[in-house]
């Protein structure tokens, strides 16, 4: 088994080899000082456990061409829900860009969840968003929503898809440096929820058992220069039973993740195509005008 020391080493080698490069240097720059605007932000993220948009019905006569583009095009993945997951000891401010991002491209619904910063089971808060997501369906009449998970939040929504029948709610499954496969940096805390995290856990054992017919599709994204999932490829999803798109990048930080302009627009362009059976909506429910009282 390989020693802390030699762990600890091969962090800092690979973060240092990443930082050599100018990518790197303007990632780690993005990086630092996204974190400080985002500590700024983090007390605004611990009010409430929702971050909820006040209309859910939208026009169209007043959007820019981009947002009207894609509703009047497609309707349906125009009004979608998007429900984002922050990770361990975040909330949802992590995704203040993000969801202006998402509602700047027309996407009518965007919301967010916060679950408890002293969460010690991946399981238990996968549970917790189970009953978010039923919340949302009845909400909105849609049968399936589209969710985006940070760090940690992309493991409690895989967890959620695969084990806990999650694949009938969730179309489309987008995560943001996750450890699917676990990191060693969890072996810097000892408790129940960092033992979970760490590579051949019983809960990454559990993760690779068979999903067999899951109808969730995946987009993965990892960065090289991820300093909190190590070795960075464990933020790649390999599973032969899930249909999985892993997409690599170059110079991100773990926290900037959410930021960054091509991923946002990726994300966008995802969500914004529905597959050939992936239709989201209970019939005769879509409102394109709010009702007035």
């Amino acid at each position: 088994m390989r020693t802390a020391t030699g762990l600890a080493g091969d962090i800092v080698g690979g973060a240092a080899k990443a930082l050599a490069t100018p990518t790197g240097a303007l990632g780690a720059a993005v990086e630092a000082a996204w974190v400080t605007t985002h500590l700024a932000l983090y007390p605004w993220g611990l009010i409430g456990r929702h971050g909820r948009d006040s209309q859910l019905g939208f026009r169209v006569e007043h959007l820019p061409p981009i947002q009207r583009g894609l509703v009047i095009s497609d309707v349906e993945a125009a009004g979608t829900p998007i429900l984002l997951v922050h990770g361990m000891v975040d909330n949802r401010s992590i995704f203040t860009l993000l969801r202006l991002g998402l509602r700047r491209r027309g996407f009518g619904r965007v919301t967010s969840m916060n679950y408890s910063p002293f969460t010690a089971d991946v399981r238990v808060a996968a549970a917790q968003l189970a009953e978010e997501v039923e919340a949302l369906v009845a909400e909105t009449g849609y049968e399936r929503i589209h969710v985006v998970g940070h760090s940690m939040g992309g493991l409690i929504a895989r967890y959620y898809v695969t084990r806990l029948g999650g694949d009938e709610r969730v179309h489309t499954l987008v995560t943001l440096g996750t450890p699917h496969q676990g990191t060693y940096t969890a072996y810097g805390w000892h408790n129940q929820l960092t033992r979970q995290l760490r590579p051949g856990s019983g809960l990454m054992r559990e993760l690779d058992q068979p999903v067999p017919e899951c109808r969730t599709r995946f987009v993965v994204y990892w960065s090289d220069l991820d300093q909190m999932v190590f070795p960075q490829r464990n933020a790649a999803l390999t599973h032969p039973d899930l249909q999985v798109r892993n997409i690599d990048l170059h110079g991100v930080g773990h926290m900037s993740l959410p930021i960054i302009g091509s991923v946002v627009h990726g994300i966008s362009s995802t969500l914004a195509h529905l597959d050939s059976e992936g239709h989201t909506l209970t019939p005769g429910v879509t409102e394109l005008r709010r009702r007035t009282p």
